[in-house]
């Protein structure tokens, strides 16, 4: 039979199909991640969908906030419990390290407050009472923090949401859960961009064949269509099936991302407390978010009874100066100050409260003994919520390089 065509151009054929299949394979990647923010005109674009009459955003950051539900959901319930990991703090320990600071602040709200309420009766007050006040803030405020921090972590629960903060990080800045997804699967994600061009070798090799006995115009454009769908899902099936070692002839096989459990552990854990679940994002929470009302509310009642036991020296003679009533809005005056600031010095804590809590190593290691059925559930959530868009996808490509392909080469 001679040919149509010739013979390097039928030979080009597989070489073509392997290239769209890489191609296809690493714009559908880029696509999934990127742009972080919509780019284009928004026109009749539906809520959380990529795209619109004209532009895209990536698929991740335009569910950031699903995907990272999705993600800390499983951090949350099987990972970490934030009352187990609280209770690691010693409130002794964390009252001695935040005790020169909340020492400074006392001397300095109380001074500024008693000096609006009665500036005459506090300059005339002698320096020794004074300096007994301040004595006994000392003496008060190691005990005012350790119960304070033991009233905290008997209500962790009540004072921050986790979960909830996690997911604000990462729609608030798209990119750390892009980064949590591209870490945690960047050997998975160049087995995509590679296998495209190897899949595609092989079914351009089937094509090939067929074009040699039957070269309809429409051969080239919905082979590179199937070549682009086929490469994007075989791709994605091999990554996360099976999820349980099975024997198949002799061989022990496994989806490639589920053979990297620990690996994977190690690199989610470090990329999501160095990056969102570090201790001052937790303060910025407790004192930030949905629930700091319960936060407030039991901080203002531990700084009521200090802020009792300071003025006691000076309450006879303030009372005489001022009023029972404008001595009592005083005290409220000063634990509300003090309440004002404990966020500015709650950073003397931070080292001590980051190693105690060692939430690295706890999400580390449970991750790592994890069932393959939940652990598949770190990755497979930026594809399984949209993986035939990211198939269709790898087609439409395909289907637009088969076009090209058509013609110019067998023009």
């Amino acid at each position: 039979m001679a040919f149509e065509y010739e013979w390097w151009e039928y030979f080009l054929i597989p070489w073509i199909a392997g290239f769209v299949g890489y191609i296809t394979n690493v714009l559908a990647l880029q696509l999934t991640f990127y742009p972080l923010e919509f780019w284009g005109i928004p026109l009749f674009r539906l809520k959380d969908e990529p795209w619109g009459i004209i532009g895209w955003q990536g698929i991740i950051p335009t569910k950031a906030a699903k995907m990272a539900s999705i993600s800390f959901d499983l951090m949350t319930t099987r990972l970490l419990n934030i009352q187990e990991v609280f209770n690691r703090l010693d409130p002794a320990r964390f009252a001695e390290v935040m005790d020169d600071a909340v020492l400074l602040l006392m001397d300095k709200v109380i001074n500024e407050v008693a000096m609006e309420y009665m500036p005459n009766t506090w300059s005339s007050i002698p320096k020794e009472v004074k300096d007994d006040i301040i004595v006994t803030a000392d003496n008060e405020s190691n005990a005012f923090l350790t119960h304070f921090m033991a009233d905290m972590q008997s209500h962790v629960d009540d004072v921050v949401d986790i979960k909830q903060m996690c997911v604000n990080a990462c729609v608030e800045n798209k990119h750390l859960i892009v980064k949590i997804f591209q870490e945690c699967g960047d050997k998975e994600f160049n087995f995509i961009r590679q296998s495209g061009f190897y899949f595609g070798f092989m079914f351009g090799i089937i094509q090939m064949v067929i074009w040699f006995f039957y070269n309809g115009s429409w051969i080239m454009p919905v082979a590179g269509f199937l070549v682009g769908w086929a490469t994007n899902w075989l791709a994605l099936k091999v990554i996360f099936k099976p999820i349980h070692p099975q024997k198949f002839c002799g061989f022990t096989v496994q989806g490639i991302f589920m053979k990297r459990q620990k690996e994977v552990s190690e690199i989610f854990a470090r990329v999501i407390c160095v990056e969102i679940l570090h201790i001052k994002a937790i303060w910025t929470a407790i004192f930030n978010g949905r629930l700091s009302r319960n936060f407030y509310a039991m901080l203002r009642a531990h700084t009521l009874v200090f802020t009792e036991k300071l003025v006691v020296e000076i309450e006879p003679l303030a009372v005489a100066a001022m009023g029972a009533d404008k001595f009592n809005q005083m005290k409220e005056d000063i634990a509300k100050k003090v309440m004002e600031n404990i966020p500015n010095v709650i950073d003397s804590s931070y080292q001590y409260t980051q190693e105690a809590l060692d939430m690295e190593n706890t999400i580390r290691e449970k991750m790592k003994a994890l069932p393959p059925d939940d652990f598949e559930g770190v990755l497979h959530p930026a594809f399984e919520e949209d993986e035939i868009q990211l198939i269709l996808l790898g087609g439409v490509l395909g289907l637009i390089v088969g076009f090209i392909q058509l013609f110019t080469l067998f023009a």
